[in-house]
């Protein structure tokens, strides 16, 4: 919503739905590393088919969500300097490196805990 706002001129609701959008990314990362610093990672142990999905849609996932805290950042320093030129053209590469580590992460927990899970997963998690 934040970029179809700022496509349209209405920057006020742009910021709103970034500002929103940065504090509930943040939640979940703080719930995230908490959450598998107690618990620890778990393998999936898929195979065939499965496995030629999730394991590279993983890897693309955990090493684009990598980048995505230091483009978001470097996104947001120009906003505070008032550098429109430059924070447009960070966000042309954060937001689509953002929404697609945003979409993979639901995939990849609902074939890990849902759709697909593995015998080791299947009584809880």
């Amino acid at each position: 919503m934040g970029w179809y706002f700022i496509r349209h001129g209405a920057w006020r609701r742009h910021m709103a739905c970034m500002t929103t959008a940065l504090i509930s990314s943040t939640g979940f990362l703080a719930g995230y590393i908490i959450y598998h610093v107690h618990v620890g990672e778990k393998s999936s142990g898929y195979r065939g088919w499965i496995a030629a999905i999730y394991f590279p849609m993983l890897a693309s996932h955990v090493l684009l969500a990598f980048a995505t805290l230091p483009l978001v950042i470097l996104t947001l320093i120009p906003v505070f300097r008032s550098r429109w030129d430059r924070h447009r053209r960070i966000a042309r590469w954060t937001i689509p490196i953002w929404l697609y580590v945003s979409v993979t992460g639901v995939l990849v927990y609902l074939m890990l805990y849902k759709w697909f899970p593995p015998p080791n997963l299947a009584l809880g998690h």
